[in-house]
């Protein structure tokens, strides 16, 4: 029989040609680095009564995994998690390969892999898993890959780490202790909670547990979480999940008015459109900022919902809360695969009527122009009618992920008409420098920018019968015109911009060349006393600089040392005229 402890400290000291040939011996592989092959052989040879792999890692206890890593020889400290994060390094991954640098070669499907056994979240985009491993990789720095420099080289004697040996039931034994912790954790977070909890403060809970060594992500804990849950806190079936803030309380049904239960029936009748405007609300909002909320309730009274009623904003904020679970179900079941029959053969439909959905995406965007609500609720209506079941989330987020992308693709192309790219210009140039204007300019300008469409037809009607010019007189028959409906342009500061943005208008047409634009002041304003002044002083800085004229001459050898001696005060007063200078061209603003 082997000892395994005379081959752990061979292992320990053994350098790269010694490892391969024990790994020949032992018929191991003998491929990777020296600490790969190195935590291979420990891994076969030592503990080979251990189940270290992916998954045996992840069902390893916090009471064996100090022993395990010691004997690794890497580092021992962390919570449960980061030991098995380590230890899962260690073992499959090679530092100097492992770099953050390298993670974006990675397809998706290997990033999700690796966030799998290192019990991360798995939904998002690649960049999303990308950012968490790189997290990893950084906490997890310098504590794997190499073997401590103590047990490598040691001084002295060696102090070998105890080879644990798994008992016959640690298993069961872990899995109490895991029973154990998750009941208390959840025991102890409900009693904190009674009035109930937000979907954020649960998920605080489940990333708690996975601190201690549980991973929500398995359907199993996480049905165990969601029972330990629902066992506490509901004692009846409800529609809304246990996440979701509680309403406030309102009368019962029994109280409730007339007029009460008409607007109640009407909201019933109406939950898709309701439905539908929180979908817009949810893409750049949450339920947890109350106050926004709040004023998306009050919102919806311009569209004809008695929101003054209590018991109406009580019923659309649960349908709000509802929806918002239901989109973050949605968004995790779009990266997932299909956890049920039913739903994969709901999958396959969707994929055989996306051709025709998005054929009529367009016509039904077209026939409610403006107006986002109308249309995601008649997208809607068009899934239904091909046979699509929107209850299952991964059809229902599809949906509306095909719905709100033909949006984004429809307002990137709008930014490409040659239309509204001119019409950005001419804003542009007609709202610069609109702080320092007067009130009534502001509005003005305000008033011509609602009215841009009428605006250009203007200039395109002046400028058809001026044979390729922009004279003075059009400019005049522009101006004239604006006046008579009430616009005050006829001044020093908006006239200028809308005589430019009309030549933009005209030169983009094709009526006039870019040169004949109207040209806008550059807004230096000198007076004639200014202007005097100001040359006066130049003539002054070039006379300071010509040469004196000496009546005598002097000795070359008195002259060179004059010189010598005034040099720093030349240096000195060249550079003060130098200033003078910078200060005038500043003052010219050239």
């Amino acid at each position: 029989m082997v000892d395994k402890g005379a081959l752990l400290a061979e292992l320990y000291q053994a350098r790269f040609d010694g490892l391969k040939e024990i790994a020949i011996a032992y018929q191991l592989p003998k491929s990777g680095s020296v600490e790969s092959l190195r935590a291979r052989l420990i891994q076969h040879l030592i503990l080979d009564q251990w189940d270290l792999s992916e998954d045996g890692i992840n069902k390893l206890m916090n009471s064996e995994m100090g022993e395990i890593l010691g004997v690794f020889g890497i580092k021992k400290s962390g919570s449960i998690r980061a030991r098995r994060q380590r230890l899962y390094l260690h073992l499959y991954h090679d530092p100097k390969i492992l770099l953050v640098e390298k993670l974006d070669d990675r397809t998706r499907d290997q990033l999700h892999a690796m966030c799998k056994v290192l019990e991360l979240p798995l939904s998002g985009n690649k960049q999303a898993l990308l950012v968490r491993i790189a997290g990893v990789l950084a906490s997890q720095q310098g504590g794997w890959g190499k073997v401590k420099k103590s047990l490598r080289r040691p001084r002295g004697d060696i102090h070998l780490p105890n080879i644990p040996s798994p008992s016959e039931d640690s298993s069961q034994q872990g899995q109490t202790e895991s029973g154990e912790l998750l009941q208390n954790t959840v025991d102890e977070f409900v009693t904190e909670h009674p009035q109930g909890w937000t979907f954020e403060e649960e998920t605080e809970l489940r990333t708690g547990l996975a601190e201690e060594g549980l991973n929500p992500s398995l359907a199993s804990i996480s049905a165990d979480i969601d029972l330990a849950l629902r066992g506490e806190t509901i004692t009846e079936e409800v529609s809304v999940p246990p996440m979701n803030q509680s309403a406030q309380i309102v009368e019962s049904e029994s109280k409730h008015s007339l007029e009460t239960e008409a607007a109640l029936m009407e909201i019933n009748s109406r939950n898709a459109e309701i439905e539908s405007a929180g979908r817009d609300f949810l893409m750049i909002s949450s339920t947890s900022d109350s106050e926004d909320l709040e004023v998306f309730i009050s919102s919806l009274a311009n569209h004809g919902f008695a929101i003054e009623v209590a018991a109406v904003r009580d019923s659309i904020r649960n349908t709000i809360m509802e929806l918002d679970f239901r989109s973050q179900t949605e968004k995790t079941a779009l990266h997932s695969t299909a956890n049920s029959w039913t739903e994969r053969e709901a999958l396959r439909i969707f994929e055989g009527a996306r051709n025709s959905l998005r054929a009529q995406l367009t016509d039904t965007l077209a026939a409610h122009p403006g107006d986002l609500v109308k249309a995601r609720m008649a997208f809607e209506e068009v899934g239904r009618s091909l046979g699509l079941d929107l209850r299952i989330p991964s059809i229902s987020g599809r949906l509306h992920a095909l719905f709100d992308l033909h949006v984004d693709i429809g307002e990137s192309q709008a930014l490409q008409d040659p239309a509204i790219a001119r019409r950005n210009r001419v804003l542009r140039i007609l709202q610069h420098g609109t702080v320092h204007l007067q009130a009534s300019e502001c509005r003005t300008l305000d008033r011509i920018e609602r009215n841009i469409a009428a605006f250009e037809e203007l200039v395109e009607t002046v400028l058809e019968s001026s044979e390729g010019t922009f004279s003075d007189s059009q400019q005049a028959l522009v101006i004239r015109f604006l006046e008579s409906r009430g616009y005050d342009v006829n001044t020093a500061t908006l006239r200028p911009r809308i005589l430019a943005c009309a030549g933009i208008i005209g030169s983009e047409l094709g009526f006039i060349s870019p040169n004949e634009i109207p040209r806008i002041a550059p807004g230096i304003i000198i007076s004639d006393s200014q202007v005097d002044a100001i040359v006066i002083e130049l003539q002054a800085l070039a006379d300071a600089f010509k040469p004196k004229k000496e009546t005598a001459a002097k000795e070359p050898e008195q002259e060179l040392a004059e010189s010598v001696a005034n040099a720093a005060d030349h240096l000195i007063d060249v550079r003060a005229k130098i200033d003078r200078v910078d200060n005038i061209l500043e003052r010219l603003r050239i």
